[in-house]
């Protein structure tokens, strides 16, 4: 747990209303007032509406970098730190601020540790956009995401990738500070995500990160603006914390790939792995497995970078690292190897295309909601139905004939489709003109 560090010099304890003021009239917070703020939110000496109040004057007036990267450090030291040195090759880890359809993660891991790069894999309840990893790994049967600390590291050390949920032993004041953040209508702090990312991050074991932001309609920040700031906050922080980092801003406005559900996602997954599957996810998982191949040192040029990836899930080890993973943790590996052995939903129909046109626009937010509404367990249960979900996902240009489907419904539960369908067909706009497809790689950030 956390050790108080004691000051070389006096340091006489300020009152939490004095630091609120400080902040509220633009003042920049000195280190050991940082680190009192995290030993009393830790002690729980702080009360919440007090937190409250900070997280609010730091929303309005924002923080300096410096700041920012010593509230990252004290957060970073309020729990366990992970000491991945008895592992001699890099460790580099990626975030993402999730997205729909974002199976990404789930082909980046196994991808890194085919390459020679460790990826200390922990997902946080910031790295999701309705549909977690979590929730899509829990489609495949006796998978175990919950892995004490020590058996993290030992399977890193013996494979080389583990995706885990986070543990509650990892900064534990962001947990804290993130609840307050969701109650007090803070959650786009730049300056807040910026500290959370890299305190749990970097106390996980990375020794660098590669970071996709997404913007849109299928992600928290709607802005391409603030993307492309909390990219730089990020990289920026980073680089004064001694760490490797890089960022993406890439484009949300629609669902990645083909599919969005658990187990549907999976099996894209699985394809992604063999070096097929649709031709986005296909560029994505090119691009953020290049960062981090040549922010780990194992790749020198783009054009090694590019070779290094694509030999890995040419050649196969990419998917023999994902299935020695999903084994390590419990999961079944025929599953892997036989992925028709996923539960078919009792129902599949078609959503029809209103009318003849271009698909002009896609909320993939609703999209995601849609499916959530079917696939969610009735009563107590939070289990999302691993059958249930949609594909066939028509993408942002392309032309449809009226009653063509713009996607296919996948449920198991005639009683939740009627609401469903009011989001899944709220979803698509047709227009006559076909629109420019947009870029979805918006901005790279070093």
């Amino acid at each position: 747990m956390r050790k108080k560090i004691v000051s070389p010099r006096k340091f006489v304890k300020p009152s939490f209303t004095y630091l609120i003021e400080k902040k509220r009239d633009g003042g920049e917070f000195t280190q050991d007032e940082i680190r009192f703020m995290v030993d009393s939110i830790i002690d729980k000496e702080m009360p919440s509406h007090q937190l409250a109040a900070l997280c609010s004057v730091v929303y309005f007036q924002g923080m300096s970098a410096q700041e920012t990267a010593t509230l990252a450090e004290e957060m970073m030291l309020s729990g366990e730190v992970i000491d991945l040195s008895r592992i001699t090759k890099p460790k580099i880890d990626k975030y993402s601020t999730g997205g729909v359809g974002d199976k990404t993660s789930l082909v980046l891991v196994p991808l890194a540790a085919a390459c020679g790069v460790v990826m200390p894999t922990m997902n946080g309840v910031d790295e999701e956009f309705v549909i977690s990893n979590l929730d899509k790994l829990s489609a495949l049967p006796g998978f175990n995401p919950k892995l004490e600390l020590d058996t993290f590291v030992d399977q890193l050390s013996s494979l080389g990738c583990a995706i885990a949920a986070q543990s509650p032993d990892i900064a534990p004041v962001d947990e804290v500070i993130y609840r307050m953040r969701q109650q007090t209508a803070t959650i786009p702090s730049l300056p807040l995500i910026t500290s959370s990312v890299l305190s749990r991050k970097l106390a996980q074991g990375a020794e660098g990160l590669v970071v996709d932001v997404k913007w849109g309609n299928g992600s928290f920040i709607k802005d391409v603006e603030q993307a492309r700031q909390l990219a730089r906050s990020i990289t920026r922080v980073g680089r004064s914390m001694k760490r490797r980092c890089v960022a993406l801003v890439t484009d949300m406005n629609q669902p990645l790939g083909d599919t969005v559900g658990t187990g549907l996602e999976i099996k894209e997954a699985i394809q992604l792995l063999k070096g097929e599957g649709p031709e986005d996810l296909q560029e994505l998982v090119l691009k953020l497995g290049m960062e981090i191949v040549r922010l780990a040192g194992v790749a020198g040029s783009t054009l090694s970078a590019k070779q290094t990836v694509q030999r890995a899930l040419k050649e196969g080890t990419a998917f023999e690292k994902f299935r020695e993973m999903i084994t390590t943790q419990g999961g079944r590996a025929s599953w892997i190897d036989n992925p028709e052995k996923f539960p078919e939903a009792k129902y599949v129909r078609k959503l029809p295309a209103p009318k003849r046109g271009y698909v002009h626009t896609i909320n993939a937010g609703m999209i995601a909601r849609g499916v959530q509404l079917l696939a969610v367990g009735s009563g107590k249960s939070k289990k999302l139905d691993p059958a249930v979900g949609v594909s066939e996902i028509k993408k942002v240009g392309t032309q449809v004939k009226q009653g063509e489907p713009l996607m296919m419904i996948h449920y198991n539960d005639e009683a939740k489709l009627e609401g469903a369908l009011e989001y899944l067909k709220s979803a698509y706009r047709l227009a006559p003109k076909r629109p420019n497809t947009p870029d979805l790689v918006v901005e790279r950030v070093a």
